[in-house]
Formats: structure tokens, C-alpha cells, sequence
């Protein structure tokens, strides 16, 4: 495997939207090889107010791998080539919740997985793992981004359960009026394994979802069109929260996320 000289201690996921590393400095684009196969696309490695930034397009610049054929593990295991202890993941979003609006921000702090075809773990044997995924997200991550929302005046919702579905296709009524039922508060495509097999690469994770629509069982059947609207007005909001966010997070992890794989070898 060829190993690259360039390092990060962050690493941005850009979801839906968010292809391009704009707010990073003097960035270099790295080819990272993975035992699992290529990232998504090649990673932007920079400066951010003087921290190591990683930057990953999930689904390739130009939005052309689906959700449900996202390289995952390739993904993570380049981060982690690279570095990188923290991920702040982004991603476009529907609502399941009147008051959880299009324009609105969640930082999610649970997740219902109904994904049928994808590969959750790097450890298929004969090492096995069997994480703890109790509270899946960073709460140190977690605190610095709702803190920050706050300051910037942008609306960030600093609770809610992501429903992730497998895609591309958008959910039935029925099914958006089951997640509900679920007390689910948002639907995406991406979030799962992401946060699975950063928690077993010892990363701490955040999830800032961008909600887009309402999700069908408002009556109001989701479009393509309507999700990419609504994401061009956040992705300036969204730059600004991680130009703000990242000089917040400290260079020590105080949060234990590094602990949890020593508790799950069998």
C-alpha cells in the first residue's frame, strides 16, 4: 500500500452539497490506498486557522456514487491513514417533525438503522468486534457544535434520531409515517456504516444534518430539485459553522471515544 507523507488531525465528510474544500488554505489533493478499495474521490488535505484539515466528498465531487454504493470502509480507513481523530460529517437530511424545519441544522445524537445491503465492520474475522454503539456520537464534538450554532444565530436543533434508510430512492408514505411512529426526527441515506466503522477505528464522530424538506408524510412528496435548493442557501451557513467549530476543538481528546474498541475484541 503506498503511504502518503501528508497528515490531518480533523477530517470533514461533505455530504450533499458540500463537494468542494473552500475554506481550507494551501490544500493539497491526495490519493490514499485503502485494503477495501478506493474513497470516494481523492482527499483535500489543508489548513484551517491553523489546524490539519482532511476534506472527503461521500459521494465524489460531482455527486456521482449513490448512497448505497459508498465505498464506507475505503473511506475511514483513508481518514485514518491520513491521521485524522475526529470526523465532523455533514449531510442532507428530510424531517419527520413540524418544528424540525428545511433550512434548520440537527446535531444528531441517535441513529435507527433500516440500511439492508451494506458493510458495517472492518473486523470480518477471524478478529471479531463488538462495539458499544449506546450514544454513537462524540459528546465533546457534540457540545462545541451546539455551542457554536448558538453563537453564529443558527438554527441548530441539538437533539435528534436519524432514520437512515438505504436509497437512492426517497421514502413511501407509509413508510415516513412508520418512522414517525419511531419517534425518528430526521431520514437520510448516508449516515450508516459511516458512524459504525469510525467508532471501531477509534474516531471520535458528529453528524451536523441539514434539513432539506419535509419528508412525505407532510404531504408534500419530496423532489431532487427542492433537496438541492435548500442545500445551496445552507452550505454557506455550514461553512461558517466549521470555519467557527474546528479552532474550538481542543488538541487533547477528552472524551473517551478512543477507548471503546478495547472493550470490544472477542
Amino acid at each position: 500500500m503506498i503511504k502518503t507523507k501528508e497528515k490531518a488531525e480533523i477530517g470533514i465528510v461533505g455530504g450533499s452539497g458540500l463537494y468542494d474544500p473552500a475554506i481550507l488554505e494551501n490544500v493539497k489533493e491526495v490519493k490514499v490506498a485503502t485494503p477495501f478499495g478506493p474513497p470516494s474521490d481523492l482527499i483535500a488535505v489543508g489548513t484551517l486557522r491553523g489546524r490539519r484539515i482532511a476534506f472527503l466528498p461521500r459521494h465524489g465531487k460531482g455527486h456521482r456514487i449513490p448512497p448505497h454504493l459508498i465505498n464506507y470502509r475505503a473511506n475511514i480507513w483513508a481518514l485514518k491513514e491520513l491521521g485524522v481523530e475526529r470526523v465532523i460529517s455533514v449531510s442532507a437530511v428530510g424531517s419527520l417533525r413540524e418544528d424540525y424545519k428545511p433550512g434548520d441544522f440537527v446535531n444528531t445524537d441517535q441513529f435507527i438503522d433500516m440500511t439492508k445491503n451494506r458493510i458495517y465492520t472492518f473486523f470480518d474475522g477471524p478478529t471479531v468486534a463488538h462495539v458499544s454503539m449506546a450514544d454513537p456520537f462524540c459528546p465533546e464534538l457534540r457540545e462545541i457544535g451546539n455551542r457554536v450554532a448558538k453563537r453564529l444565530g443558527i438554527t441548530m436543533h441539538e437533539r435528534g434520531t436519524y432514520v437512515c434508510i438505504e436509497g437512492p430512492r426517497f421514502s413511501t408514505r407509509a413508510e415516513s409515517r412508520l418512522w414517525r411512529k419511531f419517534e425518528a426526527d430526521i431520514i437520510g441515506m448516508t449516515l450508516v456504516p459511516e458512524v459504525n466503522l469510525a467508532r471501531e477505528a477509534g474516531m471520535c464522530f458528529v453528524n451536523i444534518a441539514m434539513v432539506t424538506d419535509y419528508d412525505v408524510w407532510a404531504e408534500k412528496p419530496v423532489t431532487a430539485h427542492e433537496v438541492s435548493r435548500v442545500m445551496a442557501e445552507n452550505i454557506e451557513k455550514v461553512k461558517k459553522l466549521l470555519y467557527e467549530m474546528i479552532p474550538e476543538i481542543p488538541p487533547e481528546r477528552r472524551c473517551g471515544c478512543d477507548k471503546y474498541l478495547e472493550e470490544a475484541i472477542l
